[in-house]
């Protein structure tokens, strides 16, 4: 069984919550994540990225924007505001619909999801055999959600099962309300209804808006995409699993604009590129992502699916590709009195084209990333640990290690690194025993580190090691940029 198997079962015989404290541990230790405004106690769910989780993050979001405006003529991308005329949000239906139910316990003031509470009271009776219980209270679950006043109706079955505060057993409940997940600001000196303005609680809007300025100035016809990443604000009642789910987050979307009637078609075309891009681009394996059939959809939509991946804590979203109908261009059609059509020029044929999406959460990939790679294993007899990121997602490329810091080793040393740091993010690091200074370029997923040593003094050539491998061979000090092109593809 190879280092990689051997680490695969460990991770498994351990425990979600140990694993995570350990993603979470590493990744602060060695600068990918921290928790944000952390010297004056933080802030729920905000975090800062790292010197190395930026650099990561920067290189997740290159692979994702060239795979889509480089590698496809009629898409194209754009930057929208984060802040937008107010009606956006009337139109796109989130000023009305984008709600939650929340409830919250009068003696703590927690708040929670209603439906949330429900259906884990429904799988803790599964859990505990009480299949005839479960069943009983999902059917009045499955009522509750279809009836005309859902709130009073899920308050009533959290009041006659009982339910309690999953975290604290207290159960003082308030009615149960729609909360909006839409941070509102004032914009300019009156701070009135005139004044309020959204923080966008999705990109998808504002390429919608845009959707006749890209295709005029780009000259684009149907079918042709608008890309973007950006950030997304969302006032979450439940949050958690480290960057799974925040308030601020980045999205990576693209709409598909395609004639009625093609849109099945797209929409599996794009379903096979965008999982073949997890596997191929990025070095996920296969069996840790899973495909889930959304059977009850949204009023937009006709037709979706998620991508989800295996996290310690589950199998959840990390991308989902839906076909939004034209739903979008006909809103706001209707309520800025603007013409969205589509003519074809050729055929003078007129519509309002359905759009296919794919939306992919940047730190929720960030985050699947970082559980794929991370690996246990014993090199030389000492337990290491090491993310073993494709080289295309690993922050740092190379390291540059001198035997001796001082004397013609180090200056050979420094200028290798110099070389290599045109092109490449390399770390210089001579602290430390040599196989120190390895297992913390393992830590943080170097794929290669290269040693200046006696010999490089006698033949000018450098030890170089292999991350995954650990085997080492040697190679000339001339050609190992050369080295590096050719194995960072």
């Amino acid at each position: 069984m190879s280092n990689r198997d051997t680490a695969r079962v460990k991770s498994v015989d351990q425990s979600p919550e140990k694993v995570m404290n350990k993603l979470v541990s590493l990744a602060k230790r060695r600068g990918f994540i921290y928790p944000s405004s952390e010297i004056y106690g933080g802030l729920a769910s905000c975090f800062d990225y790292g010197p190395l989780g930026s650099e990561m993050k920067k290189n997740i979001k290159d692979l994702w924007w060239n795979s889509m405006t480089r590698k496809h003529r009629n898409i194209a991308g754009i930057d929208a505001s984060i802040m937008m005329n107010p009606t956006v949000w009337e139109a796109s239906g989130h000023v009305s619909s984008f709600n939650d139910p929340m409830i919250d316990d009068k003696t703590t003031k927690r708040r929670y999801r209603a439906d949330h509470l429900i259906e884990n009271h429904i799988e803790k009776l599964r859990r505990e055999g009480k299949e005839d219980d479960a069943h009983r209270v999902s059917t009045y679950y499955e009522r509750a959600s279809d009836a005309e006043d859902p709130n009073r109706a899920f308050y009533d079955i959290i009041i006659a099962e009982e339910i309690k505060a999953p975290d604290t057993g207290s159960s003082d409940w308030t009615e149960v309300r729609q909360f909006n997940l839409m941070f509102q600001c004032n914009m300019g000196a009156l701070a009135d209804s005139s004044g309020i303005v959204y923080l966008r609680p999705e990109t998808a809007q504002g390429i919608f808006v845009n959707f006749h300025n890209v295709r005029e100035s780009n000259r684009m016809k149907v079918p042709f995409g608008i890309a973007q990443i950006g950030k997304a604000f969302r006032n979450e009642i439940v949050k958690g699993n480290f960057v799974f789910r925040m308030v601020e987050f980045e999205q990576m979307e693209m709409q598909y604009f395609v004639k009625p009637g093609t849109q099945v078609e797209s929409f599996e075309a794009w379903r096979e590129e965008r999982y073949n891009w997890y596997i191929e681009k990025l070095g996920i394996e296969k069996e840790k992502l899973h495909w889930y059939k959304h059977d009850k959809l949204a009023h937009y939509a006709d037709l979706a699916y998620d991508i989800k991946f295996e996290f310690p804590f589950g199998i959840e979203e990390i991308e989902g590709i839906h076909s939004r109908t034209d739903f979008d261009l006909k809103q706001h059609q209707e309520f800025s009195g603007k013409n969205m059509e589509y003519i074809d020029q050729i055929t003078k044929e007129r519509y309002i084209p359905y759009v296919v999406e794919t939306s992919a959460g940047c730190d929720r990939l960030f985050l699947a990333l970082l559980c794929d790679a991370y690996t246990e294993d014993v090199v030389d007899g000492e337990q290491r640990t090491m993310l073993k990121f494709s080289s295309k997602i690993a922050p740092v490329k190379a390291a540059v290690l001198p035997l001796m810091k001082k004397g013609e080793m180090g200056e050979k040393a420094v200028r290798l690194h110099d070389e290599l740091a045109d092109k490449f993010l390399v770390q210089y690091d001579d602290a430390g025993s040599i196989g120190k200074r390895y297992r913390r370029q393992d830590e943080i997923g170097t794929p290669f580190c290269f040693t200046v040593d006696h010999e490089t003094l006698e033949n000018n050539t450098v030890t170089v090691r292999s991350r995954d491998t650990a085997q080492q061979e040697r190679v000339s000090i001339s050609k190992v940029q050369a080295f590096l092109d050719e194995q960072l593809v």
